[in-house]
């Protein structure tokens, strides 16, 4: 007999991040449960006929679901503020079944340029390969969207901040155009978590996580999520699911839930480390730009300020000198680690142009002003003045 501890809707974030969905069993363990397994037992044939008819609402298959897996989900709804949820065995597992399980060929989609290349892989690739025309636009460029969203749209896709340049994209705006356009709207909100921006409430329909990143926060356990409103899950995002197989397992399902209980803790923690690591950086000679929506210099700071409770958790910043000046200071670092990764307690850094956007063409990184010199640094959870002493031994010897 398992027993469902009742999520107060008056509680507030720091409260759900503990305790909301939880489910105890007859032990009444303290911690969620940890329920390895793929398949379950019926009574009789009789119930097994009724559950799979629909008729009887209980677990068949952990492909379906399962009850560390309904756990996460319900939590990640409750702090998300959304009516379901979907745990997949990826982000970018989330990402291409919140796309693929709605549009057909024919379809019309548009998506924002400045994208993670994976993400824009399945826009621009694979998509287009199942009969999708796609288009993508700058994203900070309302006049743009406003433009390709002339015309009956199925989806929009967008990631804000993005990913390595961290533009930030008018969330508001851009749902209103797509919802004149017939369009759902789906935010990759990786970047900000659910700590900093909650896409729904500014009028998106649908977003997507790697709960890889912040939600785990520690390196352990690949994992995603899609979260959305009833009618949608149910006729899109579960048949999608149940017959494609995209399913997070138990044992990640379990890591993310403990990793929620101190995800806001950690992500303002981070935050505010990476806004002094910017404005650290902002004072170095050696750099020709530092990006970082915390800052003023940065083109969308208001913006910013008003879609956002917190500025990101990631810095970027241009070295003079291109790729072989950003090469030797990032083999001089010594702290922080090379890892194409975010999110995490450690300090991560990456190179973007030979990591995650290495399969664009020179051009397409050049509108993403993605150059030789743009390194993108996730900031942990160190002392940030050891992070600055590192930083700063890394950019004088990248100068010799």
């Amino acid at each position: 007999m398992t027993q469902t501890v009742c999520c107060d809707p008056r509680w507030r974030t720091a409260t759900k991040l503990v305790r909301g969905g939880l489910t105890r069993s007859e032990f009444n363990e303290t911690s969620e449960a940890l329920y390895m397994s793929s398949g379950y037992v019926y009574e009789s044939a009789e119930e097994a006929e009724a559950a799979f008819a629909g008729d009887k609402d209980r677990y068949i298959y952990s492909r379906y679901a399962n009850p560390t897996l309904s756990m996460l989900e319900e939590r990640l709804a409750l702090l998300e503020g959304a009516e379901a949820c979907a745990t997949t065995a990826s982000g970018m597992a989330a990402v291409f079944a919140a796309l693929a399980c709605q549009v057909e060929a024919g379809d019309y989609v548009v998506a924002s340029r400045a994208l993670f290349g994976s993400c824009l892989y399945i826009v621009t690739d694979i998509l287009p390969r199942l009969g999708v025309e796609t288009r993508v636009v700058d994203g900070t460029n309302l006049a743009e969207w406003e433009e390709a969203l002339s015309r009956k749209t199925k989806c929009v896709f967008l990631e804000t901040p993005t990913n390595p340049t961290l533009e930030i994209i008018d969330l508001a705006a851009v749902s209103a155009l797509a919802h004149k356009a017939g369009a759902r709207v789906i935010v990759d909100n990786v970047f900000s978590t659910p700590m900093l921006q909650r896409p729904l409430q500014l009028g998106a329909d649908i977003v997507v996580y790697s709960t890889t990143k912040h939600i785990d926060g520690q390196g352990r356990a690949l994992g995603g999520a899609i979260l959305c409103d009833k009618e949608f899950h149910k006729e899109f995002v579960t048949p999608f699911m149940r017959h494609t197989g995209p399913a997070m397992s138990p044992f990640n399902a379990w890591i993310c839930l403990k990793g929620l209980e101190t995800l806001d803790l950690r992500v303002r923690q981070h935050c505010q480390n990476a806004l002094q690591i910017a404005r650290f950086l902002e004072a170095q000679a050696t750099l020709d730009r530092v990006i970082y929506p915390g800052l003023e210099s940065h083109p969308q700071h208001e913006l910013c300020k008003r879609q956002m409770s917190g500025a990101s958790t990631v810095v970027s910043f241009e070295l003079t000198g291109g790729k072989e000046t950003a090469f030797k200071f990032l083999n001089a670092l010594e702290i922080i680690d090379l890892s194409n990764n975010l999110g995490d307690a450690k300090s991560l850094i990456t190179h973007p142009q030979t990591t995650t956007h290495q399969r664009l063409s020179e051009d397409e990184r050049e509108q993403l002003g993605i150059g030789g010199g743009l390194v993108r640094l996730s900031v942990g959870l160190e002392d940030p003045l050891d992070l600055q002493d590192d930083l700063g031994r890394a950019l004088d010897f990248a100068q010799l």
